[in-house]
């Protein structure tokens, strides 16, 4: 179970013939500088690679009318002058005589993809085509787009493989008009579109890319357009679109397959979008979009045409696909007032379709407004700025180890993926003797044993050997071996360390509130933060309230925290079910680029430590089940505690429509 990367030479034939200032952006080096560089950085190498097919006429149709498929079929007789007076008929389009040709691999090349990951052939994966698709309407080219690729992927998903419920996410900086208009009724495909909108000054210059165009007759709901009215929204506005807007209703949707709109004018650089987000971040949008769907995630190339900042965005996101940690992200997590502005008026026109948003009604919070001042246009930054910044390299360097497993008693027939270590190595015993010589529940042989593998494994994540990692200690001692692991961390060079500890675990008494380390605890008496770093939360009752907890609490915490770090731990009755742990080990991936060290109990079931470890490694995390909504109680403490918090943790805000402590 592989990632697949669909691609085909000819799709770079056609090309501008004319002069046309508005159209020689979309160029056939979009793609050949792309793949370049998925095949310097060796991504392309660990694909599997497959050659795009050219779509049926039938194919086409089930999105396209007859007569228009005619059209552009006659366009490989037409000469010069005839192409330009036809293309001339449409808003941004040109036309040549390969068009008919490599519109037809473009829509192959997503239709392979979704057959190769529905069939269990691969896990996921990228269409690197051209030309893009998703302005493309029944009966008419736009904005470069001929065929419209992905939603003739998704009735091709639904038609051929039996699909009820199919998320398409759409990150281009454009509104993709075009899937709206043929997916507005129809309530088994979520569309979810972001887009720089300006309030309507904007391409295509539609009412309809509003946020309170929520779908029609039975689609209402399905249809979801956050509108973006400033230029320069960077990564913590991305990331707040992705934790407030989209993943609540994606998980309440429960999609069977997500296809991408994938985008990337979207990203710093382009002369498009003039937006701030770095490449890395299409890394942590991607593995977000992984815990949706069993991971069964198939991107399709849209826009893009900074050609260095479209082939970094492609490989940060192909990484992502292959389960490699994304990088960590760059600059303050701080959202824009305008971001936060957008995303509260989706919440609010969504409120009455999705469960998961209802319980969040309410009038903005006085907090809103109080992110970082808006950027100029981006056009008006330092050239030489940007440059700096996307020559630096986009990838850490990669641990030789991705993930691995420490054990006391290792169990031989645990189902580990064979490049999982098992790690046998201990710290030396003098110095985990001093470590455990202040706790009396470390005195003990077992327990001392078990420290030794937790330090070890620590220390080989710390120091780069090791990206992340599955430890258990003795019930009786986790919170005592949780304490040295919390203290070797932050003396052993992690900055700034998240701990979440879920159940029985004492947070230890004389742990500094420095800004070093940030104490979650789910599973506590009450919703309280005695301090900004230091937070405890019931366990929610519902899946509905854990996931809240985990979107609206765990996550944006994790990001405005910005950890090097994340310690989850998993004490005595922590009470979590298998997929929960799951979930939050995979998500908790993103904020410390990929350094997570789960400790669990070492009479847990093998199954956990397996599960843990899979997700830890890039897999997809199991189901949660079915949707339900979270315990009235269980919302309001989550309103009580993000309104103290938000003012020192600002990716906190999006989710505060509430009007601050106690209300609801």
């Amino acid at each position: 179970m592989g990632t697949a990367l669909v691609y085909h030479e000819d799709m770079t034939a056609a090309r501008l013939l004319w002069d046309d200032p508005e159209c020689e952006i979309e160029c056939p080096e979009r793609l050949t500088t792309a793949l370049e560089r998925l095949q310097q950085r060796g991504l392309e190498q660990r694909c599997l690679q497959l050659a795009a097919r050219e779509a049926s006429e039938a194919e086409l149709g089930l999105v396209h009318s007859p007569e228009y498929v005619a059209l552009v079929r006659g366009t490989q007789a037409l000469g010069t002058g005839e192409l330009q007076t036809l293309s001339g008929q449409y808003d941004a389009v040109y036309f040549h005589p390969s068009t008919f040709h490599c519109a037809r691999l473009a829509v192959g090349a997503a239709l392979q993809l979704v057959d190769a990951v529905l069939a269990g052939a691969v896990r996921n994966g990228l269409a690197l085509v051209r030309p893009p698709g998703h302005h493309s309407q029944r009966a008419a080219a736009n904005g470069f787009c001929v065929f419209n690729n992905v939603a003739i992927a998704a009735r091709h998903a639904q038609r051929q493989h039996g699909l009820h419920r199919i998320l398409i996410v759409d990150w281009d900086v454009h509104h993709g008009q075009g899937i709206q208009y043929i997916f507005e009724d129809d309530p088994s495909v979520l569309y979810f579109s972001w887009h720089r909108y300006e309030h309507g000054r904007f391409w295509p210059y539609l009412r309809e890319s509003d946020a309170d165009a929520v779908g029609q007759g039975p689609g209402l709901g399905f249809t979801v357009n956050l509108p973006w009215n400033q230029v320069g929204m960077g990564n913590a506005d991305y990331v707040a679109a992705f934790l407030h807007v989209l993943l609540p209703v994606a998980f309440e949707f429960n999609p069977e397959l997500v296809l991408v709109s994938a985008g990337f004018d979207s990203a710093i650089g382009d002369p498009e979008g003039q937006m701030q987000a770095t490449p890395e971040c299409f890394a942590h949008l991607t593995q977000l979009l992984q815990v949706l769907a069993g991971g069964r995630v198939c991107a399709v190339l849209e826009g893009g045409y900074h050609l260095e900042s479209l082939s970094q965005s492609v490989c940060m996101m192909v990484q992502a696909l292959l389960g490699d940690p994304a990088p960590p992200l760059s600059g303050p997590m701080v959202p824009h007032g305008s971001a936060l502005e957008s995303i509260q008026s989706v919440r609010v026109a969504q409120a009455p379709h999705w469960m998961s948003l209802q319980q969040q009604e309410g009038r903005p919070s006085s907090l809103l407004l109080t992110g970082r001042p808006e950027f100029k246009a981006a056009a008006t930054q330092d050239v030489a700025a940007l440059s700096s910044l996307l020559d630096q390299p986009r990838l850490n360097p990669t641990p030789p180890v991705r993930t691995a497993v420490a054990l006391a008693a290792p169990d031989a027939a645990l189902a580990l993926p064979s490049d999982v270590l098992c790690e046998e190595g201990s710290a030396p015993q003098e110095e985990t003797q001093a470590w455990a010589r202040p706790h009396e529940a470390l005195a003990q042989d077992r327990a001392l044993t078990a420290l030794g593998k937790v330090l070890y494994l620590l220390d080989r994540i710390l120091d780069g050997q090791v990206s992340s990692g599955v430890a258990a200690t003795p019930a009786r001692a986790a919170s005592a071996a949780l304490d040295v692991a919390i203290r070797r961390g932050l003396s052993h060079g992690a900055q700034r360390l998240l701990c979440l500890a879920v159940g029985q675990l004492d947070r230890p008494p004389d742990l500094t509130d420095d800004g070093r380390n940030l104490w979650l605890n789910i599973g506590g008496k009450e919703a309280a933060a005695p301090s900004m770093f230091h937070v405890s939360v019931p366990l929610p009752g519902t899946t509905g309230g854990f996931l809240s907890c985990v979107l609206a609490l765990v996550l944006p915490l994790a990001y405005s925290f910005q950890p090097d770090l994340v310690l989850v731990a998993l004490g005595p009755a922590h009470g979590l079910r298998d997929p929960q742990a799951a979930l939050l080990a995979a998500l908790l991936r993103g904020p410390a680029g990929g350094r997570v060290l789960a400790l669990v109990d070492e009479e847990c079931t093998p199954q956990l430590v397996v599960v843990l470890a899979r997700v830890l490694h890039g897999e997809a995390a199991p189901s949660l089940g079915p949707a339900s909504t979270a315990s009235p109680e269980d919302a309001q403490a989550l309103v009580q505690l993000r309104g103290h918090l938000e003012p020192r943790w600002k990716m906190l805000q999006a989710a505060s429509e509430a009007g601050g402590p106690g209300s609801g």
